[in-house]
Order: structure tokens, then C-alpha cells, then sequence
């Protein structure tokens, strides 16, 4: 896990080139997918599975990681 990194800013490394925004998660950074689903309490399937079900939103994301631990 990256330095700097919370459930809702992963951070970023200014010499990245990264067109992606810092509310998105992407399944191809696995320290991203990592620190979600070890912060959402969630396995990394799980997380990869809400990512293809919801998008890569955070905010959604995190709100549909609760639910799974709320079903759980």
C-alpha cells in the first residue's frame, strides 16, 4: 500500500501519468484494489465484482461494500 493512501483518496505519485480520476478504482492497480477491499472489509473478488457490477465510483462502491457486509 502507497503512502498517503485513505478509504476515499489513494494518492497518487505526481510523475504517474494517470488520466484516471481520484474518486475511480481500477481493477489494473492492484494496490488500489488491495487497500479498498482491506478498508470496505471486503475480499478482492468481492471487490472486483462490484467493480464490474457498479463501476469504478468510489462513493458507490463503498456504499455497495457495505451492503455486501451488512448481507454477510
Amino acid at each position: 500500500m502507497r503512502p498517503g493512501m485513505s478509504i476515499f483518496n489513494f494518492g497518487s505519485d505526481s510523475a504517474e501519468s494517470d488520466v484516471r480520476g481520484a474518486n475511480r478504482i481500477s481493477t489494473s492497480d492492484l494496490d488500489q484494489l488491495d487497500y479498498f477491499a482491506a478498508a470496505n472489509g471486503i475480499t478482492e473478488q468481492q471487490a472486483r465484482d462490484l467493480i464490474q457490477k457498479h463501476g469504478n465510483n468510489l462513493a458507490v462502491l463503498v456504499k455497495e461494500a457495505r451492503k455486501l457486509r451488512e448481507l454477510g
